[in-house]
């Protein structure tokens, strides 16, 4: 997993291991929030969903810093994964 945030390049990342852990992902959702369906357990620790919230933020900051959005970083991903075929 990647530990920091230093290009935008980061942030895809970031996002393409959020969906091969397969995470329903959305960059507004806490990670605190999102829960196993097949155990109805939370999918992270309180240590897991504090480590990722962290990453999240340094994505948000880097985007904003180099003029990107990271919702349509995250639509483009999903859209070339087969996550996302219309709206």
């Amino acid at each position: 997993m990647i530990t920091s945030i230093t290009t935008i390049e980061d942030v895809q990342t970031l996002i393409k291991q959020l969906l091969s852990e397969g995470l329903n992902f959305h960059p507004d959702t806490p990670f605190e929030d999102y829960i196993n369906r097949e155990t109805g357990q939370p999918t992270y620790t309180k240590l897991e969903a504090n480590t990722k919230e962290t990453m999240l933020n340094q994505c948000f900051e880097m985007c904003n810093k180099l003029h990107y959005d990271i919702y349509d970083i995250a639509t483009e991903i999903f859209t070339t994964r087969g996550h996302l075929t219309s709206f």
